[in-house]
């Protein structure tokens, strides 16, 4: 294969995958083989925050996420202007546990 080319992948949207769903809020944890990222809305007049989509991938995939996700923002970026934060945003990340209750339920 000539190294210009490009390789083509092919996939499968469903219906009810392609509508999406809306996301403010990430929850990143890890173990030695896997990082969890929860994806979260928090809105006015909920009191907790709603876990709506759980991606379970291992360390060489989140490192490449990282990557494709950077190479993204630089663009858009170059293309829209710097993204900035309008408020204050937690330092660090959250761990899933610290949520829970000592029975696993979210409290």
């Amino acid at each position: 294969m000539d190294n210009n080319e490009k390789k083509q992948l092919s996939l499968d949207l469903k219906p009810e995958v392609a509508k999406g769903s809306y996301s403010n809020l990430a929850i990143i944890s890890h173990s030695p083989s896997e990082f969890i990222i929860d994806f979260a809305t928090m809105l006015p007049g909920l009191q907790k925050p709603e876990i709506s989509n759980r991606i379970v991938m291992n360390p060489e995939h989140a490192k490449r996420l990282l990557n494709a996700l950077a190479d993204n923002i630089n663009k858009y970026e170059s293309q829209f202007g710097a993204i900035t934060f309008k408020e204050q945003q937690p330092k660090g990340t959250f761990n899933l546990g610290d949520f829970m209750n000592s029975n696993g339920a979210k409290s």
